[in-house]
C-alpha cells in the first residue's frame, strides 16, 4: 500500500495524486499505474524499482494475453538483489514479488474488462509507447557505401522500454536466446506470429522465415528493397511495423507527380465558360525535372531509382499514362481553352485529365492540379472577401454590419467575373439588403449599364419595392406583374423601353405568362426563395435558366433541402457547366459516395466559393438579435363559425358504414 511519510521522497503533486486513487484500489492497481502509466515520468529510485518491477508485467502480457505466467525463480531472485535502500527493503524476498506479481495480473484484467476496448487499445490508453512492445519490426536503411546493394534489412523487436520510454530493439535472433525453453515457447510464438503471418502472403517474406535468413543483417539490391515497400500494406496489417529512412518524410521515397497549373493569366472572356491556360509540368517534391530526367524515368523500370542524389519510387506505366493524359489536356487547352468551370473541377479534384483509369488515392499520390497565379488570386478573394475596399459612397440609406459588407463584396467580385452566387444566409439576416447594396455598388463602377431582374415568388413583390423604396431609393424599380400592370404594358417591355430602368422585379409565374421577359438581355439576374427551381423538370425552373444574363444569384436559406440534386439545380442556375449535366452529377456523386475517406469532400471545394451561408446563432455573425418571442393569442367564434367547423368535423375518425 501507499502510505505519507516525511522521510519519504517528494513526489510531484499531480503523480502523488494518480498513484494515491491507484493504490486506493489496491497495491495491483497502484503498480499497475507505475508500471504501464509513468513510464515516461522522473521519479525517485525507490518508486523507479517498483515501476520497472510492474513494467516486467507489462512487457510479458504484451507477448501473452492474461494471465501471464510469472517470471523465473532466477528474475525473482535477481529483483530481490537489486532493490534500493529504502523503507521496508528487507521484507522483500521473491515470494512477496511473486505475489505482488499476480495481484497486478488481477489488477490488469479487472482494468481491461472495464475498458471494453482491445489489449492494444488499452495499453495505449496507459501510454502510446507500449503498442511497440513484444512487436517485430523489419527496419529498411539506406547504405550508400555499397553501390551493389545500397540498401541494408534488419528484423528486430523491441523487448522492453526504456527509462525515458524509448523502445529498445534487439535484433529478431536474440529472441531465440531470450526466449528459449518451453516455458518461453508462447512469447516467442506470439511475437513471431505476425511474421508468419505475412509470410503466408509475401514470396519473398516466406523465403526469408523458411532459410532463416530473416534473423540476419542483409544487403539489398533496390529491387528487393522495393519489393519491401510494395508489401507495407501487408506487412502491417499482419502485425509488422516496417521503419523506413528518415529521410523519405512521408514514409515512402518521394514520387515523382505530373503537376498542372491553370489560371496563371487572367482569363479570356467572363463566366465559367472564360477561357484559361494550362501548363504541365513534372515535378520531384517541388522541384521541376528536366525532359533529360523525365525521358530516363520512362525508360527505366518500376521500382527504385537514384535521381538527383536520392532514392525515388518510379512507376514507369503510370508516369507514362499521367503523362500522355495531361499533355493531351494541355493540348487541347492550347488549342481551344480551358474553361473557369472545368479549371474549377480539376482544382477540386472533382476532374481529372487522367481520366477514370486511375483509383483516386493513385490520383493524389502521382498527380496533382494547382491553381495559377490568378486563379489562386481569385479563389483568395472569393474565400476572404473581406479584403476588398470598403463600400462607403455608394447611396445605401442604411448601415451594413460586418458580415453584411463582406457578403456584398463577395457578390460584387462573383458578378464582376461574371460568376453566380449563392446566398444562403439564415432568413432574418438581410440577403434583400445585401443584393440591393450590390446593385448600388454595381451601377457605381461598372461600365454595363443593363438592367437587374429580381424573381421572386408573388408574395413578395411588394416587399422587394418597399425595401428599395426605403434602403435603395436612387435605383429605378418597377414590378412586371399583372398586379401593377396591364396586359399591354407587359407586352410592350424590352431592352429599349427598359434602357432606364434598374430593377424589374417580377414572379415566377410571370415568366410563364410574359414571354417579352426572355427575350431582355439583363445584366444580373437574382432568384429569391430559389428553392423554387429545385425541380429541373418544372417549367418555371427551365425558364429562369434559359434567361439570358451576364451572371445570377441565388437566394435561398436551403441550398440543400432534401437531396443532392436541389444543390446541382441550384448552380445549374448560378453557374452552369460547373457540376456538369444532371446524369454527370448524379454519377459523380455515387463515385464520392464510394470513396474511403473525406467522400465529399471534392464536391465542398468546388462550391465553397460560390456559397455563402451565415447563422443566426453563429454570435461571431450576430450577437445582438433580440431574444424571440412567442405570443398565444385566442379569438373567440360565433355561433355560425363554430357550426360550421363542427359539421365539417362530423364523421371524422368513424369507421365507414357506421356513422
Amino acid at each position: 500500500m501507499l502510505e505519507a511519510s516525511e522521510e519519504a521522497p517528494e513526489l510531484d503533486s499531480q503523480l502523488a495524486s494518480r498513484l494515491e486513487a491507484a493504490f486506493a484500489r489496491g497495491a495491483g492497481h497502484g503498480l499497475l499505474q507505475l508500471g504501464a502509466g509513468e513510464v515516461q515520468t522522473p521519479m525517485p529510485p525507490e518508486f523507479a524499482y517498483w515501476r520497472e518491477f510492474a513494467s516486467r508485467y507489462v512487457i510479458a502480457v504484451r507477448s501473452t494475453p492474461p494471465p501471464v505466467s510469472p517470471l523465473s525463480p532466477q528474475e525473482f531472485d535477481q529483483l530481490t538483489l537489486t532493490a534500493p535502500a529504502m523503507k521496508g527493503a528487507e521484507y522483500i524476498t521473491p515470494g512477496v514479488l511473486k505475489s505482488l506479481w499476480n495481484e497486478i495480473d488481477e489488477a490488469f484484467r479487472a482494468e481491461l474488462a472495464e475498458s471494453k476496448v482491445s489489449l492494444e487499445e488499452f495499453l495505449k490508453s496507459k501510454n502510446p509507447a507500449w503498442n511497440l512492445v513484444g512487436r517485430v519490426h523489419f527496419n529498411l536503411a539506406e547504405n550508400r557505401n555499397d553501390t551493389e546493394a545500397p540498401f541494408a534489412f534488419l528484423a528486430t523487436y523491441t523487448h522492453r522500454l526504456s527509462a525515458r520510454a524509448k523502445a529498445l530493439h534487439m535484433p529478431l535472433g536474440r529472441a531465440l536466446t531470450e526466449y528459449a525453453g518451453m516455458a518461453n515457447k508462447p512469447r516467442l510464438l506470439s511475437l513471431l506470429r505476425p511474421v508468419q503471418r505475412a509470410a503466408e502472403e509475401c514470396a519473398w517474406l516466406k523465403e526469408l522465415v523458411d532459410s532463416g535468413e530473416i534473423y540476419h543483417p542483409l544487403r539489398w539490391t533496390p529491387d528487393e528493397a522495393y519489393q519491401l515497400l510494395k508489401d507495407l500494406p501487408l506487412l502491417e496489417s499482419a502485425g509488422v511495423i516496417v521503419r523506413v529512412p528518415t529521410a523519405w518524410r512521408t514514409g515512402r521515397p518521394a514520387r515523382p507527380r505530373v503537376e498542372a497549373r491553370v489560371g496563371d493569366k487572367p482569363p479570356a472572356g467572363i463566366g465559367t465558360e472564360a477561357l484559361l491556360e494550362f501548363r504541365m509540368d513534372v515535378t520531384l517534391e517541388g522541384e521541376y525535372l528536366t525532359e533529360a530526367e523525365i525521358a530516363s524515368l520512362l525508360a527505366a523500370s518500376t521500382g527504385l531509382h537514384l535521381l538527383r542524389g536520392r532514392w525515388i519510387e518510379v512507376d514507369r506505366d503510370k508516369l507514362a499514362a499521367l503523362i500522355e493524359q495531361f499533355r493531351k489536356a494541355e493540348l487541347a487547352a492550347a488549342e481551344g481553352g480551358l474553361t473557369f468551370a472545368r479549371a474549377m473541377r480539376l482544382i477540386a479534384g472533382a476532374d481529372t485529365p487522367a481520366g477514370p483509369a486511375l483509383e483516386e488515392e493513385e490520383q493524389q499520390q502521382w498527380s496533382r492540379v494547382i491553381a495559377g497565379e490568378w486563379m489562386a488570386h481569385a479563389l483568395e478573394a472569393l474565400r476572404h472577401p473581406e479584403a476588398d475596399r470598403d463600400l462607403a459612397g455608394i447611396g445605401l440609406n442604411a448601415t451594413l454590419r460586418p458580415y453584411q459588407e463582406t457578403g456584398v463584396r463577395w457578390l460584387r467580385m462573383l458578378t464582376r467575373l461574371g460568376l453566380g452566387a449563392c446566398l444562403a444566409d439564415d432568413m432574418g439576416l438581410g440577403k434583400t439588403i445585401e443584393v440591393l447594396a450590390l446593385l448600388l455598388a454595381l451601377r457605381n463602377d461598372v461600365n454595363d449599364h443593363r438592367t437587374t431582374l429580381v424573381v421572386a415568388p408573388a408574395s413578395l413583390l411588394a416587399n422587394w419595392m418597399s425595401e428599395i423604396q426605403r434602403f435603395a431609393p436612387d435605383l429605378n424599380a418597377v414590378i412586371a406583374h399583372p398586379s401593377s400592370m396591364s396586359a399591354a404594358e407587359l407586352r410592350l417591355l424590352d431592352a429599349h423601353i427598359l434602357r432606364n430602368v434598374d430593377v424589374v422585379i417580377t414572379s415566377y409565374g410571370s415568366l410563364l405568362r410574359v414571354p417579352e421577359l426572355m427575350k431582355v438581355p439583363w445584366r444580373l439576374v437574382v432568384a429569391d426563395e430559389a428553392q423554387a427551381i429545385k425541380n429541373p423538370a418544372a417549367k418555371q425552373t427551365h425558364l429562369v435558366k434559359q434567361l439570358d444574363a451576364r451572371a445570377r444569384i441565388a437566394l435561398t436559406g436551403t441550398p440543400v433541402e432534401n437531396r443532392m440534386g436541389d444543390l446541382w439545380s441550384i448552380f445549374d442556375f448560378i453557374n452552369p457547366t460547373l457540376l456538369g449535366t444532371a446524369k454527370e452529377f448524379t454519377r459523380f456523386t455515387k463515385q464520392l459516395a464510394e470513396r474511403r475517406h473525406n467522400p465529399y469532400g471534392p464536391l465542398r471545394e468546388l462550391v465553397r466559393p460560390y456559397i455563402l451561408r451565415r447563422l443566426k446563432t453563429d454570435k461571431a455573425v450576430i450577437d445582438d438579435l433580440p431574444a424571440k418571442t412567442e405570443v398565444k393569442a385566442f379569438c373567440s367564434l360565433s355561433r355560425k363559425q363554430a357550426g360550421s367547423i363542427s359539421g365539417r368535423c362530423e364523421g371524422v375518425g368513424q369507421t365507414p358504414g357506421r356513422r
